[in-house]
């Protein structure tokens, strides 16, 4: 119920200010790619203990 009561508030944002929907997508993207970021550090962290050819075959140096 709380998601729903969000989500409406903040397409009522969106008609009043639109120019906060490329600042939330700009966040979006950034906090995207911090995450990838932080995965594939401890994917490479990890790496060295233990050998995954899964992760061999899609990261790569």
């Amino acid at each position: 119920m709380i998601a729903g009561i969000v989500l409406i508030i903040a397409g009522i944002l969106l008609i009043v200010y639109p120019p906060l929907l490329s600042l939330i997508v700009a966040i979006f993207l950034v906090l995207a790619g911090i995450t990838l970021l932080s995965i594939a550090y401890q994917e490479r962290k990890l790496q060295r203990h233990y050998r995954n050819p899964v992760i061999e075959f899609f990261i790569r140096y």
